[in-house]
C-alpha cells in the first residue's frame, strides 16, 4: 500500500480512497435452506482456497471500485507520459 493511485475512472483523484479488506470464510451450507452449517478450515482438501485480492480500492472522490493493481498501474502509466 505504499505505491501512489490514480483513479481509472475519474483521472482526477489521487489522494482518496477507500481501502475494503477482503476478509474471507470458507464455509459449508445446507443445500435446501442456504443455511451455514459448518465454518470450514482452509487446509480442508476439499475447499478451494480462495485466490482473489487482499484489497479492493474505492475512489473517493467517484466510488469506482476495483483492484488494488489497476489503481497502482494507472497511477504509473501517468507518471510516464
Amino acid at each position: 500500500m505504499a505505491f501512489p493511485y490514480l483513479c481509472p475512472s475519474c483521472g482526477a483523484n489521487r489522494s482518496r480512497f477507500n481501502l475494503i479488506e477482503q476478509v474471507v470464510q470458507p464455509v459449508k451450507k445446507d443445500p435446501t435452506t442456504g443455511e451455514i452449517v459448518e465454518h470450514v478450515d482452509p487446509s480442508d482438501p476439499l475447499q478451494y482456497p480462495y485466490r482473489g485480492d487482499k484489497y479492493r480500492v474505492q475512489c473517493g472522490v467517484c466510488g469506482i471500485i476495483e483492484s488494488e493493481q489497476i489503481f497502482i498501474r494507472n497511477a504509473e502509466r501517468q507518471t510516464h507520459l
